[in-house]
C-alpha cells in the first residue's frame, strides 16, 4: 500500500486505551505473566501541519525550537518532549493536539497511553509504520530511559495491544538493550469471555507507580529471598487465574485475585487507599479485589459475576471511590483518521 510522504499529509488522529490489571501484576517487571484488560477510556493525539513544532494540552500551547526545549521541566508537555527527544526531534514538524479520558497517575496507564499514542501518530507523520510489538517495546523504552519511570511491560503491551489478554513476559525480568529486547507472548482471550464481571474504583488520590515499584524492585535485584519467591508464586497465580477465567470458575478466579494482592500488600506494594476499597468490595461480597495498577493510591479491580452492580459501587463509594468504571474490551493503538 502506497502511504502519503510527510508534505503530503494535512492531519493523523490517533488514540490508544489505558489498561486494568486483572491478575499476576506486578510480574512484568520480573518475567512473570499478568492477565490485563484494556478500558474504554483513550488518550487521544491529533497531528496537523504547521511551520514549526508546537504542543497543544488543555489550552496550553508551547513552541519547540530546538533540542534544548525537549529537557523536562515537570509540566504538561514533558510527555511530549520525552517522544520528541527519544525521535531526535524529527525536522519536519506539525501542531501536536492532545488530551486523555484516562485520569493521569491513576493507576490505568494514562501517561503510557497517551506515550503510545504519540509515538504511533508521529512516527506515522514520518511515514513509519512499526508493527505492534515494535511499538510497545518501543514506548516501554521511551518512558524508561526518557521519562525515568521504573516500569515493566504490561502497560506499554496493553496501550498497544488492547484487547483481553493472558501475556509471557518470560525472558524479560533484567531490562535489556532495545536491541537485545525480547518480545512478549501475547495471547488474546476476549472471544472465550463474552461478558467481562469486574469493576474498578478510583481511590481518587494520584501516585507515582516509579515511587511503589522502584523499592521494590531493588530488593528483588539484591536478591532477597521474600520478594523472589513472592513474584514466582504470583506469576503461578496468574497462570491459574487464566484458567479460571476460561472456566468461568468465578470463586476460584477470586480466591487467586486475594492471594495476588495479599502477597503485594505484604511486599508493601498497597496502600491505606487502596485497602480501604478493597476491605468494602469484599465486604459488599465481592469474589476478589485487589490493585489494578501499582499501590499507594491509583486504582482497584474487584470481582462480581452478578448482573447488578449497585451494591458495589455504592459500597466502593461510600470507602472513598472518587469514580467507578466497568471493565470492556477496547482495541488498542488505532490510527482514526490519516488524511492527505
Amino acid at each position: 500500500m502506497t502511504r502519503p510522504t510527510d508534505s503530503e499529509r494535512s492531519q493523523i488522529v490517533c488514540s490508544a486505551p489505558g489498561r486494568a490489571g486483572i491478575i499476576g501484576n506486578p510480574t512484568d517487571m520480573y518475567g512473570g505473566a499478568v492477565l490485563s484488560c484494556s478500558l474504554g477510556m483513550r488518550a487521544h493525539v491529533t497531528l496537523t501541519p504547521a511551520p514549526e513544532w508546537v504542543l497543544e494540552t488543555k489550552g496550553q500551547e508551547l513552541r519547540i525550537t530546538d533540542r534544548d526545549d525537549l529537557r523536562p521541566r515537570g509540566d504538561l508537555f514533558d510527555v511530549v518532549r520525552v517522544v520528541l527527544d527519544y525521535m531526535r526531534l524529527p525536522s519536519l514538524a506539525c501542531r501536536v493536539r492532545y488530551e486523555s479520558e484516562i485520569p493521569m497517575r491513576s493507576g490505568m496507564s494514562g501517561s503510557t497511553a497517551l506515550v503510545v499514542a504519540l509515538l504511533r501518530a508521529l512516527l506515522a507523520w514520518q511515514g513509519e509504520y512499526p508493527n505492534r510489538y515494535q511499538l510497545a517495546e518501543r514506548a516501554r523504552y521511551i518512558e524508561l530511559n526518557y521519562l525515568k519511570v521504573v516500569c515493566g511491560y504490561q502497560d506499554a503491551y496493553m496501550c498497544t495491544f488492547g484487547g483481553l489478554n493472558y501475556m509471557d513476559f518470560r525472558g524479560k525480568q533484567f531490562y535489556r538493550r532495545a536491541e537485545a529486547e525480547l518480545f512478549a507472548t501475547i495471547e488474546p482471550l476476549a472471544d472465550y469471555v463474552p461478558e467481562l464481571p469486574f469493576l474498578l474504583g478510583f481511590t481518587g488520590m494520584r501516585h507515582s507507580s516509579d515511587e511503589v515499584h522502584r523499592p521494590i524492585r531493588e530488593r528483588w535485584l539484591e536478591g532477597e529471598a521474600a520478594v523472589v519467591q513472592s513474584y514466582e508464586r504470583i506469576t503461578e497465580i496468574a497462570r491459574m487465574g487464566k484458567k479460571a477465567l476460561l472456566a468461568g470458575d468465578w470463586p476460584q478466579l477470586g480466591r487467586l485475585m486475594n492471594q495476588n494482592h495479599a502477597i503485594q500488600r505484604d511486599l508493601g506494594g498497597s496502600g491505606e487507599s487502596n485497602e480501604r476499597l478493597i476491605a468494602a468490595a469484599l465486604e459488599a461480597g465481592a469474589l476478589g479485589a485487589k490493585l489494578a495498577g501499582a499501590g499507594h493510591g491509583g486504582t482497584i479491580i474487584a470481582l462480581w459475576p452478578w448482573p447488578d452492580a449497585a451494591l458495589l459501587e455504592k459500597a466502593l463509594r461510600g470507602a472513598g471511590a472518587s469514580e467507578v468504571y466497568r471493565l470492556q474490551v477496547a482495541p488498542g493503538v488505532v490510527i482514526e483518521k490519516e488524511k492527505k
